[in-house]
């Protein structure tokens, strides 16, 4: 018995020893009390780079993108006839009791493109025996609008400019004349199908050009010009904000029917480009806008145009006579464009007259009386050597 207890003592003893793991060293260094522990703060920098080089890549981005998006969708920006939203659905007749008697009715022409364009066409016979027959001296105003709204909203101030211009006739004796205003509705506005473009605006001018050719050949015998006294036909062309480049490309660039005579121009609140103001609407260096001129697809360049209607009429006994007409308050043109305008006519021996209407701003010097009365003197005096 004894010699089982002394066993089982020295069992459980060595069971003990073996079960005693020895530690390893430690690693961690001893701190002397008497000594002091430096730490040092180290700075990366890569991590301080990270920030400015996020942020200035989201700002490139941002630019890169956003000049992508104005080159691509520029026509968009430029072309607005879907402002106000009710513009494709204005009718003629909604405001022809503010017409001052000037009826207007609706015409529809095609373009070489095969592009359904639409016309609000007015007759006006002027002179004080004015009457329906044939008569001596046909005048016709082809009307180009500005960049938004469509052409109903605009007929009762046109219709008052030429209210003005039937009451000064009245003062006048000689032969009878009939003046015809066409006013076109461009791809993609009001009723037009199609989506608007400098080179698509030049069709539908070209468009509208014929149809008068062929109104002027069917009602006023234009065809046989020597035997008849009506078949004198006088064209001016009259064009509002781009409307001003689009009436520029015209007499520059389109071809005018033999039985049609370019008479004069209108420039109702011009600029020389888009270019142009592309640089006065964003003057800032910094922003893209005014960068992107070199991807423009349309440029509506009247500074360009005058020389080239210099060239091309100079040589005409009565070549073409200009009216630039700008508002006092243009929020959008600033008045140096249309001074530069008014000096390159000059330059290349255009006849020229501006008048600055009082107190008007970009869409609006028709609504005041000074602008509708500027226009109409100013077709007075062009019809006035045609009725003597």
């Amino acid at each position: 018995m004894s010699l089982i207890r002394g066993i089982s003592r020295v069992s459980i003893r060595r069971l003990i020893n073996l079960a005693i793991i020895p530690s390893r060293p430690s690693t961690t260094p001893r701190i002397d009390n008497n000594s002091t522990l430096t730490c040092r703060r180290k700075y990366h920098v890569e991590g301080l780079a990270l920030a400015p080089v996020v942020f200035s890549g989201l700002f490139v981005a941002l630019w890169t993108w956003k000049c992508f998006m104005l080159v691509i969708f520029q026509n968009k920006i430029i072309y607005m006839p879907g402002l106000p939203p009710n513009a494709r659905w204005e009718k003629i007749q909604d405001y022809a009791s503010r017409c001052a008697g000037i009826r207007w009715r609706e015409e529809r022409v095609r373009a070489t493109d095969g592009t359904d364009l639409a016309l609000c066409v007015t007759d006006v016979d002027l002179g004080p025996g004015a009457t329906s027959i044939k008569p001596n001296v046909a005048f016709y105003i082809l009307y180009f609008q500005g960049n938004a709204s469509s052409i109903p909203p605009r007929l009762p101030d046109l219709s008052s400019a030429l209210s003005m211009l039937k009451r000064s006739s009245m003062q006048w004796h000689g032969r009878s004349i009939r003046c015809t205003m066409v006013c076109l509705s461009y791809r993609g506005y009001w009723t037009s199908r199609g989506r608007p473009t400098e080179k698509g605006l030049s069709m539908d001018a070209a468009a509208a050009l014929d149809w008068i050719s062929q109104m002027h050949r069917n009602t006023d015998g234009g065809e046989d010009r020597e035997s008849r006294p009506s078949a004198n036909a006088e064209l001016v062309l009259w064009g509002q904000s781009i409307g001003a480049g689009v009436a520029t490309n015209v007499a520059a660039e389109v071809p005018i029917p033999p039985n049609v005579h370019l008479d004069s121009l209108i420039l109702e609140t011009p600029f020389t480009s888009i270019r142009a103001m592309l640089e006065v609407l964003y003057p800032q260096k910094w922003l893209p806008y005014r960068h992107l001129w070199p991807f423009l697809r349309s440029h509506l360049d009247s500074w360009k145009n005058l020389g080239i209607i210099s060239e091309k009429y100079g040589t005409e006994k009565l070549p073409p006579e200009i009216l630039i007409l700008e508002a006092a308050k243009d929020e959008l043109v600033p008045q140096e464009l249309s001074q530069q305008l008014y000096d390159r006519c000059l330059d290349v021996q255009l006849s020229v007259t501006k008048k600055a209407v009082s107190g008007a701003f970009h869409n609006d010097t028709m609504f005041r009386g000074d602008g509708r009365r500027a226009v109409s003197d100013f077709l007075s005096h062009r019809i006035a050597p045609a009725r003597v």
